[in-house]
């Protein structure tokens, strides 16, 4: 590492300690030739694919853009931002791990419903509408239907209930149509 005081080569590491949640160590160093310290960052280099769009364009993975689609998506839902900061590293891991240099956009609009079905099923009802652009109600029903059969071989918990009819969080029924109540249950009064 060069010295960006002097120019000089010889540096020495004075300090290393794990940074940004582990993905980086920080070095603090010290020039031999000129005594100035200064501090480097090493990060792994991880080489995303390239994007295909469906008219065939070639883009860099862009990490804001997959965060601003979900964002969208789940937009006033009841989602932590840990949990959508989560997904988006699980869709960023897979598609590294495809170890492919490109990938089609519809396997990445594929990997990003998946993950919004188990955050939020409004959130990927509303992402399923732009992604596979439905034309009328009967595209909204199927995709409810395709919800529903999912729903009934993996349950998933900690959602609001966008199908109705299912249990809510304590193991109650919820009527059809109205969305079951999280949280704590009413204080009783003595």
């Amino acid at each position: 590492m060069h010295c960006p005081f002097c120019g000089d080569e010889d540096t020495k590491v004075n300090d290393s300690r794990l940074a940004a949640e582990g993905r980086q160590i920080r070095r603090r160093r010290e020039c031999l030739a000129c005594g100035e310290r200064f501090t480097t960052f090493e990060t792994a280099e991880l080489v995303m694919p390239l994007v295909v769009k469906s008219h065939g364009e070639r883009q860099p993975f862009d990490e804001q853009k997959l965060r601003g689609g979900i964002l969208r998506a789940l937009q006033k839902r009841p989602v932590e931002q840990e949990k959508v900061e989560a997904a988006i590293e699980r869709i960023a891991h897979r598609l590294r791990a495809l170890g492919e240099r490109e990938v089609p956009s519809r396997q990445v609009g594929e990997f990003v419903m998946e993950e919004l079905r188990h955050l939020d099923e409004v959130a990927y009802v509303r992402f399923a509408s732009v992604y596979r652009s439905f034309q009328d109600i009967e595209a909204f029903r199927d995709e409810v239907d395709k919800l529903r059969t999912r729903r009934r071989r993996e349950p998933l918990a900690g959602q609001l209930s966008l199908l109705g009819g299912e249990a809510d969080a304590a193991g109650k029924p919820t009527p059809k149509g109205a969305a079951p109540v999280v949280g704590k249950p009413p204080r009783r009064s003595h």
